[in-house]
């Protein structure tokens, strides 16, 4: 499994926080401002009106073409900093699972490839 609090974590701790959510235990809400709705089992956030509306919020930003492609790579960065990269260790090994699955499969197809040849040369007499 994944290490505690590795380097570059955004919030230290907040590990425990997120086992006892998969447990099935209470999530501290952080957000206190969004209404929360259950539909069908899941959460969502409340709709919003329309004084909330994105090009409502957005109206300071810059709107042209370069205006664009840079928030399209500061959303890019900003969601980099989000993911969780795989430590040296669980790289190697997902690799190696992919590569000896990739082997086996591979070992496989080629059997019955052979196999379903030679069974259609001697089905038809050849």
């Amino acid at each position: 499994m994944a290490e505690k609090d590795r380097p570059g974590d955004d919030v230290p701790g907040d590990d425990e926080v997120l086992a006892d959510a998969a447990a099935g235990g209470d999530v501290p809400d952080d957000d206190t401002d969004d209404a929360l709705v259950s539909r069908g089992g899941g959460t969502a956030v409340a709709e919003r009106t329309k004084d909330e509306s994105p090009k409502a919020r957005k109206s300071g930003r810059r709107s042209g073409v370069f205006g664009r492609i840079g928030g399209f790579f500061r959303e890019v960065v900003s969601e980099l900093r989000k993911v969780i990269w795989p430590t040296r260790r669980e790289l190697l090994t997902y690799t190696s699972v992919v590569i000896v699955f990739v082997v086996v499969v591979t070992t496989l197809v080629v059997s019955l490839d052979y196999a379903f040849g030679k069974g259609i040369l001697w089905a038809l007499g050849s």
